[in-house]
């Protein structure tokens, strides 16, 4: 399977609660003056940058942000007392809380390197782990009170292998989840393409629902990067990295017993250009009920990536092809999903490109017009990986893998008229 590098995904905007991925560590924070984006191509005058946060090294990259009711964030990244990752809380101008830390005791029987947080029908929050637990593939667990951390289930690599990706989607009142490995040992390098489970909020029942690359040469798609999302029709709608047809990864479509359906096999134009995108990352539900996604590879302007819009029966639509102004100055290489913003369109970050190569922030019509709304120039960040977050008063959160003071990343706000 080709193309297997590995980055991390994510989905959408909720109406009470808004998700999105954010950059781990210790707390510290360095804010910095605002700074305007009317620099970048086609932006906004009116957005307003601002770094939060300048990372140190070993804060890594991970997690993400839930909003809680006091309009703080609480979310999960690298770093910790035992550096293996933590829960923390942090304001909205950047002063981060620890609130757990992983791997207190040899082995990390609680997990290491934990993913973004979901909200249960509970109240109680739960999380995977890319590491750790009785197997050391990693766990699914429940925070209770913002104090207290129960391991729900330990993979053992048969049921799932989390790595990289892995991420719980809360639906009639279980965790349907991801893992990026595990699942069918004898595909993908005997590590496994990865499974898709439910599991209840007391951890039990664990049931496996599917293991990906089950089909002959992985028709059925390999590697899942980010959660699933619920359509209008009760049905699950995910993507795969790789596998599928033209082995560009896939769109696929998963009744919540496990039946899995392939819509779309991407690469399956013009190989090896793949002028309908290659390497999918998440999915987001559009207010049209049609899904919206990523590509980081193939497109128009290969290899710079697309964003495509694809119906529930599997109909695709190239809605934008990155690098389409010169010099890429509207950025290249999306490594992470959409964002829906309150406003109907949708907000992301590519990790290449803008007026100085270090990647954008970006807004996108439906209809795919996209402004840039910032280019990161290295001293603010670069190299962003994830997606943003929009919290309830409309501000953007976003993390980037690289630069700023400390050369390990940042966190920053944008403020582009959202509310």
């Amino acid at each position: 399977m080709k193309n297997t590098r590995k980055f991390r995904a994510n989905s959408l905007v909720t109406s009470v609660l808004v998700v999105g991925m954010l950059v781990g560590g210790i707390a510290l924070t360095v804010a910095q003056s605002d700074v305007s984006a009317s620099g970048a191509p086609s932006s906004n005058q009116g957005v307003t940058f601002k770094t939060l946060v300048n990372l140190s090294a070993g804060d890594g990259i991970g997690g993400s942000f839930l909003e809680l009711a006091n309009g703080n964030l609480i979310g999960t990244g690298g770093g910790g007392a035992y550096g293996s990752g933590m829960i923390f809380e942090m304001t909205p101008t950047g002063t981060r809380t620890t609130l757990y830390s992983f791997c207190e005791v040899s082995g990390c029987p609680d997990g290491s390197g934990p993913s973004r947080l979901v909200l249960g029908a509970d109240g109680n929050f739960y999380g995977i782990t890319g590491g750790g637990g009785a197997y050391g593939y990693g766990t699914v667990y429940k925070f209770a009170g913002l104090t207290t951390l129960t391991t729900l289930h330990s993979f053992d690599n048969t049921d799932g292998n989390i790595g990289a990706g892995g991420y719980l989607t809360q639906a009639g009142g279980n965790f349907y989840g991801t893992t990026e490995n595990g699942g069918n040992l004898t595909q993908c390098y005997e590590n496994g393409c990865g499974s898709i489970f439910e599991i209840a909020p007391s951890g039990t029942p664990f049931t496996t629902l599917y293991d990906l690359c089950s089909q002959p040469a992985c028709a059925d798609g390999a590697i899942n990067f980010d959660a699933l999302v619920q359509g209008t029709d009760g049905n699950f709608y995910g993507a795969t990295w790789g596998g599928g047809a033209g082995n560009g990864g896939t769109v696929f479509k998963m009744t919540p017993t496990g039946t899995l359906t392939t819509l779309y096999s991407f690469c399956a134009k013009v190989y090896p250009f793949c002028s309908d995108g290659d390497n999918p990352i998440g999915l987001v539900l559009g207010t049209d009920g049609n899904f919206y996604g990523t590509t980081v590879a193939g497109g128009g302007n290969y290899p710079m990536g697309t964003v495509f819009k694809i119906t529930p029966t599997g109909t695709l639509t190239t809605i934008y092809n990155f690098c389409a102004q010169t010099g890429c100055t509207d950025g290249s290489n999306p490594r992470d999903g959409l964002t829906l913003g309150s406003d109907g369109n949708f907000y992301g970050t590519t990790y290449y490109g803008g007026t100085y190569n270090e990647g954008t922030v970006f807004r996108l019509t439906p209809a795919g017009v996209l402004t840039t709304l910032h280019s990161f120039d290295g001293k603010d960040g670069n190299f962003p990986l994830q997606p943003v977050l929009e919290a309830a008063n409309g501000t953007i959160y976003g993390t980037t893998s690289a630069g700023g003071c400390n050369g390990s990343g940042t966190i920053f706000s944008l403020v582009v008229g959202l509310k």
